[in-house]
């Protein structure tokens, strides 16, 4: 794993990813390295005007790439089941559960969530769920959800998991990004139980220069935070290609374990990828199991085939 680039990404032909969140940061960067290892991609984005603006770059950076545009909006489980119903392959080699919003004013999405919750965790839960019997039916298929080292800042509450009591913009975050771990430990054992070869697992881009940072200030019209985070984008953070390689290690390379956790090597912070340190009730079976029992009664998607 040491020194690993994305020059060491296997060959991708005949493969097909589903990226989402693909038009810019590392979901892009993602998108596009898949692209150019051959394999057949879905940018899945929210903004269909930026969506085509991103497929337009990759195919002109990587000529002769396989990409697509798909609308899906995770905050709105109508719109993951349209994009799952729509999903026109019979294979799906790659669920790369990237997009995500961070340190949001309060919000709810179409259905009601926290918006973090309900994007990070609930909108990518939906979606793998619906997808699962195409990820199932795939030879050695994989589920990369990517979390983030701020994770660590809290556990979930199962009681109060949409902030209701109180709301903490970056206490949600965190939720959400434990709610992340715990959704791949939990898969990760299901499918395990039932013999699949599917591996799932989670990783995280460190500190990386995205939009991820600005868009919560900027929401909030806090133009002093919003500022500060730009100059810790310029001059502290990693750049969004090498925040990248942690998901595409996960993805691609060939000694990855279900239920692992990558990230850069330095600290958490910067780095070729290596493995991560999670705080230790993301591997807390209880309460991944109830968190799934509740993730399913919340979107209304179960996960029939991996019944225990």
């Amino acid at each position: 794993m040491s020194g690993w680039s994305a020059e060491d990404i296997p060959g991708q032909s005949g493969r097909v990813a589903v990226v989402t969140g693909a038009n810019s940061g590392i979901g892009y960067v993602t998108a596009r390295e898949l692209a150019r290892r051959g394999a057949r991609v879905v940018l899945a984005c929210r903004s269909e005007a930026r969506g085509a603006e991103a497929r337009d770059q990759l195919v002109g950076e990587v000529p002769g790439a396989e990409a697509e545009l798909a609308q899906l909006d995770l905050g709105d489980l109508a719109s993951v089941r349209e994009f799952a119903a729509a999903y026109p392959y019979d294979r799906l080699d790659l669920l790369i559960n990237n997009a995500g919003v961070m340190a949001l004013p309060y919000g709810t999405t179409a259905d009601g969530f926290e918006t973090q919750f309900g994007t990070n965790h609930l909108g990518h839960f939906a979606l793998t769920g619906l997808l699962l019997p195409t990820l199932l039916g795939t030879p050695a298929a994989r589920v990369v959800t990517v979390s983030s080292t701020m994770h660590a800042l809290a556990n979930i509450d199962i009681d109060d998991l949409n902030s209701e009591r109180r709301y903490r913009r970056w206490v949600a975050y965190a939720r959400s990004k434990t709610a992340n771990l715990l959704f791949v430990h939990e898969l990760a054992r299901r499918l395990a139980a039932h013999g699949s070869d599917v591996v799932a697992a989670a990783a995280h881009p460190g500190y990386a220069a995205t939009n991820l940072q600005t868009a919560g200030p900027r929401m909030a019209g806090r133009r002093a935070a919003e500022r500060f985070m730009r100059v810790g984008n310029r001059f502290f953070a990693q750049s969004a290609d090498a925040g990248a390689l942690p998901t595409l290690y996960a993805a691609t390379a060939p000694d990855v374990a279900p239920d692992s956790f990558t990230g850069p090597s330095l600290a958490g912070w910067r780095g070729s990828p290596a493995p991560s340190w999670r705080a230790p009730w993301t591997r807390d079976d209880r309460a991944s199991s109830r968190l799934w029992a509740a993730s399913e009664e919340l979107t209304g998607v179960a996960y029939d085939a991996l019944k225990v």
